[in-house]
């Protein structure tokens, strides 16, 4: 037993070395043919979406396209499911929308300073007027009719 051990932590730690090889830090984009779902830091996050250090009591929508902020976690089993459904709905409104992510994990603060207690939650930004939350993953119709209802204003 004492000599698989040394084995097996070697094994272990070439695992986690390989799978955490491609990360780096900032801002992460997942590209396709026509997809971008970008992963924001907090410091990105008050540049593109809203800087509530600057002015905490008036919202101020920093982007020039709606967007989508989805506050997940790796380890949640709704986000998971929601996550592909999020990268279609970025090939289908490419141009029109951007959808952003937040590690709730790594970025605690820009979670805790929203109130997110329950993921996923997704935070939909219009370009004018306040935004709006849901709390859990919905299915693909009810996230496009929150879109071109919330975000683009198609009734």
């Amino acid at each position: 037993m004492k000599s698989i051990k040394p084995i097996l932590t070697v094994l272990c730690l070439l695992i986690t070395v390989t799978a955490c090889s491609g990360n780096k830090e900032g801002t992460q984009q997942k590209k396709g043919a026509d997809m971008e779902l970008t992963h924001l830091t907090k410091a990105e996050f008050l540049k593109k979406v809203y800087n509530y250090e600057a002015n905490p009591n008036d919202w101020k929508y920093e982007g020039d396209k709606p967007c989508i902020v989805d506050f997940y976690a790796t380890w949640c089993g709704p986000c998971k499911a929601l996550a592909p459904v999020l990268e279609d709905l970025a090939k289908e409104y490419e141009g029109k929308i951007y959808i952003y992510k937040v590690d709730v994990d790594k970025e605690q603060d820009l979670a805790a300073a929203f109130g997110i207690r329950s993921i996923p939650t997704l935070l939909w930004v219009p370009l004018n007027g306040k935004p709006k939350t849901t709390q859990g993953a919905m299915p693909k119709n009810e996230l496009k009719k929150m879109i071109d209802d919330t975000l683009l204003n198609i009734k």
